[in-house]
């Protein structure tokens, strides 16, 4: 595959469909993978078969990747597919006719709310790396953005309303989202200390500037920070992440009462399809309803 080609289809991600820095990188591992497990023929991408896509998506099911990684990487060969086609490139499209692997029913991990307050127990502190810590844990529970629209919070993060939270999503979009009492009160902590972060520099566009080469603090950084917490906590850390705390945010609050389409805006979904995924939570609230409430509830 012609790297040019490459580089002009993630252009047109960007430029056309606004897709995100994360969404291309992801996309130019999966198609630089498919490339080298073409290595050993002499075939590229402008001159791969149906066959050889289709082997290329036995290998890495054999290899034990998850079907949803297999569906990722074969979305990705499908739109260069489609993407060469339109180019004049290709004349066919040899990925249209593949089909993806069945994706299971996976619910998503998440921790109950003892475990989340065992966390926030252990992060409080009055050290700068606390109060920093707290805050972060504070603004994803109570917001459930993704770990990606946490680090990269701008400053400052609320408009005239101190109520709301700005947070730029996928593909640029802006959303408002509720913020509580107690997530304001560890951001006006941190806020107080913030500048112990910054890098010699007298203003920084981020919430949570670092003195790395992006500007603000990265995703790994927080990832790990919450390991270290979960065993502090007692926790397994593998139980522990951004992403299992934003499936808490989700299933809590659903849990509580909350309805499906106010979460699918908080959550930043564009498709409700996606926050359907929570549902179980509420199957299991009908199901203790019916047992708590029902006339005949206990009757033998």
């Amino acid at each position: 595959m012609s790297q040019h080609l490459l580089e002009n289809f993630l252009e047109m991600l960007v430029l056309e469909r606004n897709a995100a820095a994360n969404t291309c990188d992801a996309y130019r591992r999966d198609l630089e993978d498919f490339c080298d497990f073409l290595s050993g023929t002499e075939r590229d991408f402008t001159t791969a078969t149906q066959e050889d896509i289709s082997k290329y998506i036995r290998s890495i099911a054999a290899s034990g990747l998850s079907s949803s990684t297999q569906s990722r990487r074969l979305s990705a060969l499908k739109q260069f597919s489609a993407f060469l086609l339109l180019e004049g490139v290709r004349d066919d499209d040899p990925a249209m006719n593949v089909d993806a692997p069945k994706l299971g029913k996976r619910l998503p991990k998440y921790l109950n709310e003892q475990e989340v307050d065992l966390l926030l127990q252990s992060a409080e502190g009055d050290e700068p790396e606390k109060v920093r810590l707290y805050a972060l844990l504070q603004l994803l529970y109570a917001t459930g953005m993704r770990v990606s629209e946490l680090v990269s919070l701008k400053y400052p993060p609320m408009g005239e309303d101190d109520n709301f939270l700005i947070i730029i999503g996928k593909g640029n979009k802006e959303r408002l989202v509720p913020v509580n009492e107690a997530a304001k009160d560890a951001l006006k902590s941190y806020l107080v200390i913030r500048e112990n972060f910054m890098s010699g520099a007298d203003h920084s566009p981020w919430l949570f500037p670092s003195h790395g080469k992006g500007g603000h603090l990265t995703r790994q950084r927080f990832g790990q920070m919450l390991k270290d917490l979960a065993v502090d906590s007692g926790l397994q850390p593998s139980r522990v992440s951004p992403h299992v705390l934003r499936h808490a945010f989700a299933s809590h609050l659903l849990a509580n009462g909350a309805d499906l389409r106010s979460l699918q805006k908080m959550l930043g979904h564009a498709d409700i399809s996606t926050t359907q995924i929570y549902t179980h939570v509420l199957s299991e609230r009908m199901i203790s309803l019916v047992k708590s409430h029902h006339p005949l509830a206990n009757a033998k």
